[in-house]
């Protein structure tokens, strides 16, 4: 059910993006848009991993280098039967960790300096396992393609309100500089919405599927808590347009930014956890 409600969502985002182009452009703006969201949507594919790696600036890591990230995946990429993904490390205090990549045969994981620090091996095996969870269900990529979409509504929006604001041509049609206003403010605040149900779905499967690999919801859940703890007093410098990757919300001690976070509430999804029958 979680798939084709993602799937939907998707269809949605890209309907949203031909809805923008052709209210701004008509005829010729919705094939541009159309022509837009398939460039975005393959460029997502084929260059997520590094797009993911770049943005964050996470650096390789050898065996030597994260003995305990490379012992976890090992452990667990045998027991499911997935390819060993390339391992990275992110230079910053704040304890989080992602994955990225468009199939489990081009994955990576990348976890941070300070998750190493402040986890035991059984929290970092259950945060590993909740990274090789959205590599096996593939949610990377639906989660970089819908911020790639998202992002591109946002623009294409900001580009038609400027033209608007610079006096550009709606024509004699009334309606018509009405559907250019509603395309204007509703498109962008759908495509947020659309992202964070997308994120936020993910994140409950994700937790889910981790506890059913490990054998235990334990490591998981004691390793959200004590990561929350310690990522509100420690903001993550990031791109925001990669915030959705990332295990927990990496701008936690930004108060504000919560209200439109891509995750759900820590404590909902310990909850769950505590809650799950293994």
């Amino acid at each position: 059910m979680n798939h084709i409600k993602t799937f939907l969502l998707m269809v949605l985002l890209t309907v949203l993006l031909i809805f923008l182009g052709e209210a701004l452009g008509g005829t010729q703006g919705l094939v541009l848009a159309l022509g837009f969201a398939v460039v975005l949507n393959a460029g997502a594919y084929w260059f997520s991993d590094k797009l993911a790696v770049t943005m964050t600036r996470s650096k390789p890591a050898t065996e030597q280098q994260a003995p305990e990230v490379y012992r976890a995946l090992k452990e667990l990429t045998h027991k499911e039967g997935l390819p060993m993904p390339r391992v990275f490390i992110m230079p910053t205090e704040q304890p989080n960790a992602f994955a990225a990549g468009p199939h489990p045969g081009k994955a990576v994981v990348s976890v941070t300096e300070g998750l190493r620090r402040i986890l035991d091996y059984e929290e970092l095996k259950g945060v590993i396992a909740h990274e090789l969870a959205h590599i096996r269900n593939r949610d990377i990529l639906i989660s970089t393609i819908a911020a790639v979409m998202a992002g591109a509504l946002t623009f294409i929006a900001r580009i038609g309100m400027w033209g608007m604001m610079l006096g550009g041509n709606r024509g004699n049609n009334p309606i018509g500089g009405i559907l250019q206003l509603a395309a204007l403010i509703i498109v962008p605040i759908a495509a947020i919405l659309i992202r964070m149900a997308v994120s936020r779905t993910r994140e409950y499967q994700a937790d889910a599927t981790a506890a059913a690999m490990v054998g235990s919801s334990r490591g998981l859940a004691s390793a959200l808590e004590k990561m929350d703890s310690h990522a509100r007093k420690r903001p993550l410098q990031v791109n925001e347009a990669a915030s959705h990757m990332f295990i927990i919300n990496p701008f936690s001690a930004r108060k504000a930014a919560n209200l439109f976070s891509t995750h759900p509430p820590i404590q909902q999804r310990v909850e769950r956890l505590r809650n799950v029958q293994l």
